[in-house]
């Protein structure tokens, strides 16, 4: 409804009018005052419906336009994802406007509710998964409905519905903003699956989307050396995945009754950085309910790296460039009280490690001779084969710590938990801090258990502190599975918890419960 036209009906495929008489200020004010209050996103409903209304106004803020949507709860609308929405595995749905993401979301919570008998919270931003009005929709089943004061809110209300009701799904509708793609990284490392949805309709969109592209694992500008290069085949300075996406999965709804999934998140979007080709699953509903399903390649377009639609500095190997390449050109300089590691290397390139510690700060120092290493190296497909010299270290009691393959991604990766380890331990002694028990580092195993035992003494003492005096203390940064754990011990304990920061200074936050 437009004031000075005709009204007018819009279906999938076709549009007509609704009469000859032109809409007047009057009808519009009518249908304004017969609907629920307008948020600050100009949206409205009809209670115990799922109809939305919105409105557009002049620069008065005087209404002289209506959308009115009509809401359904389409039943089975969530068949072609099924298996992936009962795999607990955290979901993100792409799709244009009014292709049925909503519809979709809706019909996920009530059956995850009823059929998975899980506890789903939904955020309900705009009221318009589980109708407008305080009592929620049937359509929503036995799931639970936060509803949101004002956009800007909602990834406080995100956390909130973590920290104070327990769920085990999380459902929200159009995350837009860096802060709720921050508070779902949150939500997914303390074990709550997520479903979500997002503009874009492509993983290509999101991962080119500088707010967005954190849910899929956020992108860095990393140098790489000249051998690496030449290997690759590519410029020396190139995009690469940041970090663990925050969705495993992502939906591409391309029509109605057609999906594509992207099962692997992680790899997909490796493969779409480096310009790699992507294999897709591709879903159809046919009209008889059956589903039929095929595989298609796509071409992953060839990346142009343009450093300046990042709203961050430049990054090598996950480090702030202008950090760590000062004016004055000088190398960055280990800290003084990082104690020397002696490193053992089976399978792995000596030059890139070097170089990747070089650029990471590591203090570190590589032997020839296995028996003078603290640390021994190798990828698993080396340790599989299980030859003498790793059963010789093993028999040692030298640590065997074991990456993937002996990529430079996977050795950054090493390097970084590595630094981390030492900064963090020697920070707490040069502190002074007395309640914390400093583990001993020989004692760190192929399994990184001394790594867990210092974070999670850390986690106990803040714990401490905490419930003695302060009202806010900032854990070490971690990995991914650490915070999870570490959010996991403040849950049992009553204690808030947040994550803050970008991998791998990213850290966990307590905070006293009010």
């Amino acid at each position: 409804m437009d004031l000075g036209r005709r009204p007018q009906a819009r279906f999938h495929n076709s549009e007509i009018y609704l009469g000859d008489r032109e809409i007047t200020a009057k009808d519009l004010q009518y249908v304004v005052d017969s609907i629920g209050e307008f948020g600050d996103d100009n949206r409205a409903g009809i209670e115990k419906t799922l109809h939305r209304i919105s409105v557009i106004r002049n620069r008065q803020g005087t209404p002289i336009g209506l959308t009115c949507r009509v809401g359904r709860a389409v039943y089975g609308s969530v068949s072609l994802i099924t298996d992936l929405i009962m795999s607990e595995k955290s979901v993100l749905i792409l799709g244009r406007p009014g292709v049925g993401k909503t519809t979709i979301l809706r019909e996920t919570a009530r059956m995850l509710a009823g059929d998975g008998n899980k506890r789903v919270v939904i955020v309900d931003t705009s009221n318009e998964i589980a109708g407008d009005g305080d009592i929620p929709h049937p359509a929503i089943g036995k799931s639970r409905r936060l509803q949101v004061e004002n956009t800007g809110l909602q990834h406080k209300v995100m956390i909130e519905a973590v920290e104070n009701h327990m769920p085990e799904v999380v459902v929200i509708d159009e995350m837009s903003t860096d802060k709720e793609a921050l508070a779902a990284r949150t939500i997914a490392e303390r074990g709550v699956q997520l479903v979500a949805t997002a503009h874009g309709n492509t993983l290509d969109n999101l991962i080119s989307n500088p707010t967005l592209s954190d849910l899929v694992g956020g992108t860095q500008t990393v140098t790489l050396g000249d051998l690496e290069a030449k290997r690759r085949r590519t410029q020396k300075t190139v995009l690469e995945r940041e970090h663990d996406p925050t969705f495993d999965i992502v939906v591409e709804i391309r029509e109605r009754n057609t999906v594509a999934i992207h099962k692997d998140v992680a790899t997909h979007v490796d493969r779409i950085l480096r310009s790699i080709t992507v294999q897709l699953e591709i879903r159809k509903l046919n009209s008889d309910g059956s589903i039929t399903s095929s595989m298609e390649k796509i071409v992953a377009p060839k990346n142009k790296l343009d450093i300046n639609k990042f709203s961050s500095p430049p990054r090598i190997n996950g480090q702030n460039y202008l950090a760590t390449h000062p004016i004055s050109k000088n190398k960055t300089q280990t800290p003084a009280h990082v104690k020397e590691k002696i490193l053992f290397l089976f399978g792995i390139p000596k030059s890139t490690l070097l170089e990747s510690a070089e650029h990471l700060a590591s203090n570190i120092r590589i032997t020839e001779n296995s028996n003078e290493a603290e640390i021994f190296v190798t990828t698993k497909q080396h340790y599989n084969r299980r030859p003498s010299t790793i059963r010789q270290a093993e028999k040692s009691g030298i640590p065997v710590h074991i990456i993937r393959r002996a990529s430079r991604e996977q050795i950054n990766h090493f390097l970084r938990r590595f630094s981390t380890i030492n900064t963090g331990l020697n920070q707490q002694t040069t502190n002074g801090s007395a309640n914390l028990k400093q583990p001993n580092l020989g004692s760190w195993d192929n399994n990184g258990n001394m790594e867990e035992l210092s974070a999670m003494q850390e986690a106990v003492t803040a714990i401490s502190r905490l419930n003695s005096k302060s009202k806010m203390i900032k854990l070490s940064p971690q990995p991914t599975y650490i915070r999870r754990m570490q959010h996991g011990l403040a849950t049992d304990n009553n204690i808030g918890s947040s994550s803050s920061g970008k991998d791998p200074h990213r850290k966990v936050i307590y905070r006293k419960n009010k």
